[in-house]
């Protein structure tokens, strides 16, 4: 059976998540279904000496007992990124690749292979993600995200980049809003330029964002005030960096949002605190507010979290902590199967 190969038009459209349920579809049909991820590009750290987190998830969910080392045989750090730029080594890893999937597929009925983070990521190497479905002869899913008729550019780009190859597309978290749109304009003129749509998967908020209390561990932080709920869920971010009254003004625009701003701009967490849209703030520096602004806090059941890194790199982490979201769960996986069987058909895809 070809392998079934999941791309994204860009990051954080749930990939991940989308790739690891169709395998449990998959295995649900009485299939032995693989998982294989060619590059490994969410990486914790900068040399690749940690892999990974996509194929533990898969191990995890799908039973599989092979090595990460068979799953992921490339580690696409900055280190690797630039010993292939030195020397040349693209018929190397490409053939690492090759023979790695090949003793995989020798072993299951189906492999379901994961792209990397984005089309062209792999290029040095030869293997970008359309690279990638060609060489292993793939059926290929693109996976996109749909706001406004302008993403449609990004859905086409991509999918003649795997001309013969494409089974389809499936939009994922598409907002209510947005879904008529889609549906009655968007994917008519998809599938009349010969683009099959295999689903809308409509956004749900558990899988759009993460909680207060998934932030705070992700971001290695202390909680202030421990009274408060963390159970809210944050799906953005504001950095408070503006005075007072515009502060305030813009914070009540905001909807499930953390206010990032320093441990020392009272003004700026009291506009935050005034705002009903915001679930949590986040400080940074290592400077602790006034008593009066936690009691503040507690009082509207806002989460107060502290982190010692400046504004700037917490930014940074924040931004990677959602646009990952909560896709590297047992219990998320679960919950893309049931949309997946409710909203798409992804038969297709298991067909010899």
């Amino acid at each position: 059976m070809k392998p079934v190969f999941v791309t994204a038009t860009a990051e954080g459209t749930g990939k991940t998540a989308i790739a690891v349920a169709i395998a449990k579809l998959a295995q649900e049909r009485d299939l032995d279904v693989g998982y294989f991820k060619p590059k490994g590009t969410r990486l914790r750290s900068p040399v690749g000496k940690t892999r990974d987190e996509d194929p533990m998830l898969a191990k995890d969910v799908l039973g599989i007992e092979a090595d990460l080392a068979d799953l992921e045989p490339v580690v696409y750090s900055p280190a690797f990124v630039e010993e292939s730029i030195r020397a040349d080594r693209t018929e190397e890893v490409r053939e690492r690749v090759r023979e790695s999937f090949q003793a995989l597929a020798d072993e299951y009925d189906l492999v379901v292979v994961e792209g990397g983070g984005r089309l062209s990521t792999g290029g040095i190497v030869g293997l970008t993600d359309p690279d990638v479905a060609e060489m292993l002869d793939a059926r290929t899913l693109l996976v996109a995200g749909f706001e406004t008729t302008g993403d449609v550019d990004e859905v086409l780009d991509a999918a003649g980049r795997f001309e013969g190859r494409l089974a389809g597309v499936l939009f994922n978290a598409v907002a209510d809003a947005n879904f008529d749109a889609l549906n009655t304009d968007v994917v008519p003129f998809l599938e009349g330029r010969g683009i099959e749509v295999l689903g809308i998967v409509p956004r749900v908020q558990e899988l759009a964002g993460v909680t207060v209390a998934d932030m705070c561990e992700s971001l290695d932080a202390e909680l202030l005030n421990p009274e408060a709920s963390t159970d809210a869920f944050v799906e953005r971010f504001s950095v408070g960096a503006m005075g007072g009254d515009s502060a305030l003004r813009h914070f009540r625009r905001l909807r499930d949002a953390a206010v990032v701003t320093g441990g020392d701009r009272p003004e700026i967490q009291t506009a935050a605190l005034d705002a009903g849209g915001v679930k949590c703030l986040v400080l940074t520096g290592g400077l602790r507010p006034s008593g009066a602004i936690l009691g503040k806090a507690t009082e509207a059941d806002v989460p107060v979290l502290l982190v010692q890194s400046e504004t700037k790199a917490t930014v940074d982490r924040i931004e990677n902590v959602l646009s990952t979201g909560r896709t590297r769960d047992v219990a998320t996986v679960d919950r893309m199967v049931e949309l997946l069987g409710d909203h798409a058909d992804v038969a297709s895809l298991f067909e010899d």
